[in-house]
């Protein structure tokens, strides 16, 4: 008889030994290898392999003309227009960020008569989530609740109910019985996620996974099935602030799109003029305040990044960052002290974006670095000013992609000037009342910016 294997699989990457060491061989990771009895292939277990069927892919019926509605245009943004039939997709964030609020409310807004929602719960039971859907005003008539971990059980379910949407929460705590490793594995979540792949596919059931990850996202879930589902979104944003981001990191079905929401009291409710929300507690007369256009997705943002350098007070200066990456910051004061003349060795620099929001990309250089000369010289941006920009290491203003959309979201928030790269060629005619500024390093714009900054 074939005898069970002992292996140990790492929670972080999924690597696989037969032998347990503290250390794993492939990312490094301590005390990341669980136990897990692997069983044999046996005969009685072991399906005999037949010739798959294969067809033109000119006979094949496209799916993508007709997707269901989530009532949510935010979330049919990030989606792509809304959801495919039988795709499988995965929203990921941090315990607590709202994603089990989020898909509670879509599972409502899709239920109909003849297809109900199933919202599976394997951490909460049907009285919690009752409450919950209470204190949301959801009267749940084609919203049915399943308390059920064995992920067997919720397929028979969903077969039995032929439900028009599936939310499964979360994926950490769903298992089989095949499989005698813990809830939360990487063996079990694999698994469990592969049998919710085949329902999805074979009965066209649109499905939500729910995964939770740490900020650096190791714990076992979404990392190690980004490749398995359809769609990955992940729900962003700070805990102590109410504004979220759905942002979409794959789409089989779709370009990669952000959405916006408000978490409130009653739910998830859709931003619809982010820009504006962002910009709406702008102090107008304060130094230190530059506003830049970034990029999620296709949508432009307008965004207030806050600065604030004050002489230190012991020998080394302080560098604190919420919002941008931390090396980005030092990389520009370095190009400010070098390129511009602003020496910044004996000041506490503090770098702020307005809102709770990530930014990323390297076009709110300009911003960053306005926002710090602004605080060093004491001297404010105009109100009805942004800027827009890359910084290179040689003091360069480098252009960015898709500037003329930027610049258009500015002038439709009712900016009247815009400092851009001179490299950018753009139609200086074509924004309204807005006044394009180009400038070719960082020493000019910080010039037009704020030595030049209107009363």
């Amino acid at each position: 008889m074939p005898k069970t294997q002992t292996i140990y699989i790492c929670q972080q990457c999924g690597a696989m030994t037969p032998k347990y060491g503290g250390r794993c061989a492939e990312c490094g990771a301590w005390n990341s290898l669980v136990e897990t009895v692997r069983q044999p292939a046996t005969p009685a277990n072991t399906s005999h392999a037949t010739s798959a069927l294969a067809v033109p892919i000119s006979q094949i019926q496209p799916t993508a003309g007709r997707r269901i509605a989530t009532h949510m245009s935010e979330m049919d943004r990030v989606l792509g227009g809304g959801i495919v039939p039988g795709a499988l997709i995965l929203l990921g964030g941090e315990p607590g960020i709202g994603k089990s609020t989020l898909l509670l409310q879509i599972a409502a807004l899709i239920g109909t008569n003849q297809q109900p929602a199933l919202y599976v719960s394997a951490e909460e039971s049907p009285q919690q989530v009752k409450l919950r859907a209470e204190r949301f005003g959801i009267d749940g008539e084609h919203l049915y609740l399943c308390a059920e971990t064995q992920v067997e059980a919720i397929i028979d379910t969903a077969r039995n109910l032929l439900p028009g949407v599936i939310v499964i929460d979360s994926i950490q705590t769903i298992a089989t019985d095949a499989l005698t490793s813990a809830p939360g594995s990487v063996s079990q979540v694999r698994e469990c996620t592969m049998r919710l792949m085949r329902l999805a596919k074979e009965q066209q059931f649109p499905i939500f996974v729910i995964g939770h990850v740490t900020k650096d996202g190791t714990v076992a879930g979404p990392r190690a099935l980004e490749h398995i589902v359809d769609v990955v979104l992940y729900l962003e944003g700070e805990r102590f602030h109410s504004y979220r981001l759905v942002r979409s990191v794959k789409n089989r079905f779709g370009a990669t799109e952000v959405g916006i929401f408000e978490m409130r009291s009653t739910g998830m409710v859709e931003v619809t003029d982010p820009s504006g929300i962002f910009l709406a507690d702008r102090a107008q007369r304060a130094t230190g305040s530059a506003v830049t256009v970034s990029l999620e997705g296709t949508r432009p943002l307008l965004v207030e990044i806050q600065a604030l350098a004050s002489p230190t007070s012991y020998g080394t200066p302080t560098r604190t960052v919420t919002g941008v990456d931390h090396t980005r910051v030092l990389m520009l004061l370095a190009v400010i002290g070098k390129r511009v003349g602003l020496r910044l060795g004996q000041h506490d620099v503090y770098v702020n974006v307005v809102g709770g929001l990530e930014l990323e990309e390297p076009a709110v250089d300009l911003g960053i670095a306005a926002a710090i000369a602004s605080s060093v010289k004491d001297q404010r941006l105009g109100a009805d000013l942004a800027v827009i920009g890359e910084v290179g290491l040689g003091g360069e203003l480098r252009t960015v992609a898709r500037l003329e959309q930027r610049v258009r979201e500015a002038a439709r928030m009712g900016f009247r000037r815009c400092v851009v790269p001179r490299a950018s060629d753009l139609p200086a005619n074509e924004f309204g009342d807005l006044t394009l500024i180009p400038a070719a390093s960082l020493a000019e714009a910080l010039h037009l910016a704020i030595d030049e900054a209107r009363d």
